[in-house]
């Protein structure tokens, strides 16, 4: 790893409200996992004392950060973004030790990272998450008149965000939850991943740094380091804070849940939890020969990406039973044997890896497909893919558990009838994907709606894993997948969970906010008496 200059060394405090922090508690570092060396410095973690000190900041800030005006509010998010390119290098080589990530990975995801502060800087001028609407008076309506009714949304309050294990940036400091809720007009707090904490702290200066330079309360952001449950619960808990964002495990997010559930003013939690994204195998798509071994390789690629640490990854794929699918299944075994594995975030994702594995292999009916090789590093476990009939997949539990990391359950169907059968039986998804050809389709056509109810989103003859971040993109899902499915955690639509509406009735025009006046001084598309008007 590259030394740290001058202006970027490393402090291992936490940044409270624009101010480094040395935390009250004991200290964590973080860990090359390919060699398990101990990397410097240590982090010391915060207390609750401390914690309501971020808080509380947090909530001063709010009354201004949620008043922004789109260029000031669109211009903080661009700073972000620039201060993040400008450390660009070091937050790669940092990430890098780390996490065990390749440079490419982290590269792509920091791209993502500032990309998507910048869409939602296009978004924040834009204005439609506004979501103005105008119905102007009728007094001579009959038989009541109306009253003037405008409508805007406006920011819940301080977001607490949850880093992610196993995306130190697109889902982390400045990753989608923080990116949304501080475009939504919330101060946010977020609590750094000890097992990157190093990355954290840089992208959390750069963030800090913006804050400072475009002279917003120093409030806007902190950045603390804590004990995982303690200080997570304290956060989910505290009366200054009006929602919460998170990634991560199901037993971490249902707590998260239960925490915020329990207090005296209950609020919502965006949690991403557990997802095996099945992969529907049709007949057709597997016909030919060249299909049946492109397809493989795709599914193998997809499977062990990045260790197979991606909410997305393709745990589970249903494929036909007969000669095609026998043929599928040797050329996806044949594709895992000769895959080697690759370093994994920690010690502790790669032994609960180990355990999952082993309890998957030890299911009645299940069988090796194929295993690969241990990777050269430490906490490098072999890809393996398994495989069962579609009769044990209805009957146990066991095999719809979700493996983090490189391994894949193929599952046996004999016919159309039998896979309606065993999509009905999936938890919720973020993901499910088809794999057919045009003479698949009238399947397809019956398969679908059940899909609809069972994931965010619905692919093609794709690969769930990449997320696109844009407008349209759904990354979310019925439960477990996430704790709420109408929301998505990716693309410009992310915004709306940290925004709540609010009408104002009659009130005189020098007491409307900006977005409902009537002379539109920012410019905003609005829907007025039913139609949209477009922006000036």
């Amino acid at each position: 790893m590259t030394a740290q200059t001058a202006e970027t060394a490393l402090t291992g405090q936490s940044i409270i409200a624009g101010r480094s922090v040395a935390g009250a508690g004991r200290t964590v570092s973080g860990v090359d996992p390919a060699t398990e060396e101990a990397l410097e410095p240590a982090y010391s973690l915060i207390d609750e004392q401390q914690l309501a000190e971020a808080t509380a900041a947090a909530a001063e800030a709010y009354e201004t950060v949620s008043r922004l005006d789109p260029e000031t509010h669109a211009t903080f998010l661009e700073t972000i973004a620039a201060n993040i390119d400008a450390v660009g290098d070091e937050i790669t080589a940092r990430a890098m030790a780390e996490t065990g990530l390749p440079q490419a990975r982290l590269v792509g995801e920091r791209g993502r990272t500032v990309n998507q502060l910048r869409l939602f800087a296009a978004v924040v001028r834009q204005g439609d998450h506004r979501g103005v609407r105008v119905d102007p008076a009728k007094p001579d309506r009959q038989p009541m008149p109306r009253a003037d009714i405008r409508q805007r949304r406006i920011p819940l309050g301080p977001v607490a965000v949850f880093g992610a294990s196993n995306f130190p940036l697109a889902f982390s400091t400045a990753g989608g939850d923080t990116a949304s809720a501080l475009a939504a007009g919330c101060p946010v707090v977020f609590k750094a991943h000890n097992a990157h904490p190093g990355t954290s702290e840089l992208v959390g200066r750069a963030v800090a740094d913006a804050v400072a330079s475009c002279g917003l309360p120093a409030g806007t952001f902190s950045l603390i380091y804590g004990p995982g449950r303690s200080i997570g619960q304290a956060l989910a808990q505290d009366p200054a804070i009006a929602a919460v964002g998170f990634t991560g495990s199901r037993a971490a997010g249902t707590s998260l849940m239960a925490a915020a559930a329990s207090r005296e003013v209950p609020i919502p939690v965006y949690a991403e939890m557990s997802s095996i994204n099945p992969v529907f195998v049709l007949d057709g798509a597997i016909a030919e020969e060249d299909a049946r071994r492109t397809l493989a390789e795709g599914y193998l690629t997809s499977v062990k990406g990045s260790s197979g640490q991606l909410c997305t990854v393709p745990g589970l794929a249903f494929v036909p039973e007969g000669e095609a699918g026998d043929a599928f299944v040797a050329a996806v075994g044949e594709a895992a044997s000769s895959a080697a594995g690759q370093t994994m975030l920690t010690s502790s994702i790669a032994e609960s890896w180990q355990s999952g594995a082993a309890q998957l292999g030890e299911q009645a009916g299940v069988e090796v497909v194929g295993r690969g090789a241990d990777g050269e590093t430490q906490n490098a476990p072999a890809p393996v893919v398994f495989t069962a009939g579609s009769e044990q997949f209805l009957a146990n539990p066991a095999l719809h558990e979700e493996i983090f990391g490189a391994a894949s359950l193929v599952v046996r169907y004999r016919d159309a009838e039998d896979l309606i059968a065993v999509a009905q039986k999936l938890e919720g998804q973020l993901t499910a994907t088809l794999q057919l050809a045009e003479s698949d389709h009238d399947v397809a056509r019956s398969l679908v709606p059940v899909l609809e109810q069972k994931a965010g989103r619905l692919l093609a003859n794709g690969w769930p894993t990449g997320v696109e971040v844009g407008d349209a993109m759904v990354h979310g899902g019925p439960f477990p997948a996430t704790s709420d499915g109408r929301t998505t955690s990716v693309g410009t639509l992310a915004i709306e969970r940290f925004l709540r509406p609010v009408a104002y009735q009659n009130l005189p025009e020098d007491l409307l906010p900006e977005p409902v006046q009537e002379a539109n001084p920012w410019g905003l598309t609005r829907r007025v008496d039913g139609t949209i008007v477009p922006a000036d």
